[in-house]
């Protein structure tokens, strides 16, 4: 029999090889739900990697992420669209108490298990386990104390008849709804208009007619387009008030310098001169005791 050789190569072992060392500081949980994502791209999977790993409030917004990765706005934007698709990200529009809108983009690091909760949520509370009759009965409680009524609320703005209204706040509603018609972009809800209806009206209280305020509040708009119309007519109402004219001032109106008289026909020449009677113009007026 002869003898087993061993000098034939050992098979070698195909794959990948893992050497794994503790993480002590400055890592992050990645499940494989996104490592080893079916449908995401690598651009994707890396972007949501890269974007987990962030501390709250980093900028995320495409220009910014183009700044910190070779890849262009076009592959970045894709990949955060693929994200927002599959649940690991979403971009939310909010309304800030000056009236801009900004955009507020949430990172979920697991929306498989966001999903379990969410359809958990919607079959609603678990059945309650039955009550066990050989157990002593537990005292009632204390009736809680009743709550003290409320007074009754004021009368919402909106809620007021028209017919109650003063005046110039009617008319300021009128003036505030036909602003759409001088600009289709000052397209204001009903809500709105009442809410700012107040501040038009002490620009009316001051002698202006509508067609000044119209004009102030419509001067010089911003060409780009307009995402808070109510809010920007809320400032130039704040802001751009006039003055009040005292009480006194209005015994002394204003007028022209001086009376302009119309256009005559001198009898002598025919020369066109004013004044506020037919006859001669100065030069023939002068002429005529010389000769």
């Amino acid at each position: 029999m002869a003898d087993q050789q061993f000098s034939a190569p050992s098979r070698a072992l195909s794959g990948i090889r893992h050497i794994n060392h503790d993480h002590r500081r400055g890592y992050v949980k990645i499940g494989n739900h996104l490592a080893q994502h079916r449908e995401l791209s690598m651009t994707a999977i890396g972007l949501a990697t890269h974007i987990q790993s962030l501390p709250t409030g980093s900028k995320v917004t495409i220009k910014a992420l183009a700044e910190r990765f070779p890849e262009g706005e076009v592959r970045i934007a894709t990949a955060l669209r693929e994200l927002e698709t599959h649940g690991y990200l979403a971009r939310l529009k909010e309304r800030l108490p000056s009236g801009h809108v900004v955009t507020c983009t949430v990172s979920y690091n697991n929306p498989p298990a966001r999903s379990t909760e969410t359809h958990r949520e919607r079959r609603g509370p678990a059945s309650t386990p039955q009550p066990d009759l050989d157990a002593d009965p537990e005292p009632a409680p204390d009736p809680a104390p009743e709550p003290a009524l409320d007074p009754a609320p004021e009368e919402a703005p909106e809620d007021v008849p028209e017919a109650e209204l003063p005046e110039a706040e009617l008319q300021a509603r009128q003036l505030l709804a036909r602003l759409r018609l001088r600009d289709p972009r000052l397209v204001l809800s009903e809500r709105d208009t009442v809410r700012l209806a107040p501040a038009a009206a002490r620009w009316l209280d001051r002698g202006l007619p509508q067609a000044a305020v119209i004009a102030a509040l419509t001067r010089a708009l911003p060409s780009a387009t307009i995402h808070s119309p109510a809010a920007l007519l809320a400032h130039r109402l704040r802001e751009q008030l006039p003055p009040r004219i005292p009480d006194a001032w209005e015994a002394y109106p204003v007028g022209p310098d001086r009376e302009v008289h119309p256009l005559r026909s001198c009898e002598d020449c025919d020369r066109a001169f004013r004044s506020p009677v037919p006859g001669r113009c100065t030069s023939c007026a002068a002429a005529a005791p010389a000769a």
